[in-house]
């Protein structure tokens, strides 16, 4: 379970931000978590109670966005989504692909207190 390491860098680097910016509180962290990016959102959001036990986030919700794995086929240039298709164009049938979207997991906001 990669999950662990994943949640310990997102409470690094909010915890990075709010010295950086002076916030004392954080209320909630939103990821955006793709498809193809081989993390668990389910594990994420299991694990993160634990990990953040003692920090700025301690309080914090945690909200994944599961982003889709997109591709271009490179026989037909269909955009398609490749999970859904199970890696093959719904065009013409071919693998033959380039990854467009859905690798990343990453930070999209934080949220913090309008009265900091």
């Amino acid at each position: 379970m990669h999950e662990i390491g994943i949640v310990r860098q997102i409470v690094r680097t909010v915890e990075d931000f709010a010295k950086e910016h002076d916030v004392k509180r954080v209320d909630a962290v939103v990821v955006d978590c793709g498809e193809l990016s081989l993390v668990i959102p389910k594990y994420l959001k299991d694990i993160y109670p634990a990990v953040i036990e003692g920090t700025i986030l301690e309080h914090a919700e945690l909200i994944v966005n599961e982003t889709p794995g997109l591709a271009e086929c490179d026989d037909c240039d269909e955009i398609f989504n490749v999970v859904e298709h199970k890696g093959y164009c719904p065009n013409c049938g071919s693998f033959n692909k380039t990854v467009l979207s859905g690798r990343d997991c990453t930070i999209r906001e934080i949220r913090i207190a309008e009265s900091q």
